[in-house]
């Protein structure tokens, strides 16, 4: 098995600069060692496997101390942030700094339901959330399939993710890998880190997606407020 964790922080793409200036010099060296070589800190459009699959229409910047950390561990911290608001019952809090978030959001050191690793499952719901509106055609599959030979992924890597181009990505497959509600949270930051759900197909992909993990009511607005209060669009 390729590592999990390096493809999904190069799906992300960009490089962060991870110096994470503004935060204490332990929690810098805890968060760099989450964060890999890659991350999300200028957006999807700026670089990444996602960057291709958006395209024209951009993507999502990170603000503040969340770019510093970047990659894996900063899906995790903004699905962990959001989560702990919504049980405690509490407004996001978009100026707080930056933490390493529990083992139940390490997504790193996390398995699905099918006993695969659960960064796999992010990345699916991302491509899955990529692809709602039917903007990958026959056509721009070609042209991302070109792209992603230029990218210098590993054999198995390669095909993992040629393979989510390739096929459609049901929301039931998405939501089956979830094996506990803090997975289910996660997965659905992820996917709507992707998208606007400003079109009815990325609308109704987010709703049904929300739906199929069985969130709670209540927490995907949480996790839809805490997306928008972290990140700037591209």
């Amino acid at each position: 098995m390729f590592d999990a964790k390096s493809l999904l922080d190069r799906v992300l793409g960009s490089d962060l600069g991870r110096q994470a200036a503004g935060l204490g010099g332990q929690a810098r060296d805890r968060l760099d060692g989450m964060s890999g070589s890659g991350g999300f800190a200028s957006g999807a459009a700026a670089g990444g496997i996602l960057g291709l699959l958006l395209g024209s229409r951009g993507g999502r910047g990170l603000l503040g101390d969340v770019a510093r950390i970047g990659g894996t561990a900063a899906v995790g911290y903004l699905a962990y942030k959001a989560y702990r608001n919504w049980r405690d019952g509490a407004a996001p809090a978009p100026g707080e700094q930056a933490q390493v978030p529990p083992p139940e959001f390490r997504a790193d050191a996390l398995s699905s339901s099918d006993g695969k690793p659960f960064t796999l499952a992010l990345i699916t719901s991302m491509v899955a959330a990529a692809k709602a509106d039917g903007h990958v055609d026959a056509t721009e599959q070609q042209r991302l399939f070109g792209e992603i030979e230029r990218l210098g992924l590993g054999s198995e890597e390669k095909a993992f993710v040629l393979d989510l181009l390739a096929r459609p990505i049901s929301l039931d497959e998405v939501a089956r890998t979830a094996s506990t509600e803090e997975q289910g949270a996660e997965l659905y930051l992820a996917a709507r880190l992707v998208i606007e759900p400003d079109q009815p197909a990325e609308k109704a992909f987010l709703e049904g997606l929300a739906a199929r993990l069985k969130l709670p009511a209540g927490l995907a607005a949480h996790l839809d407020t805490q997306v928008v209060s972290a990140t700037v669009k591209t």
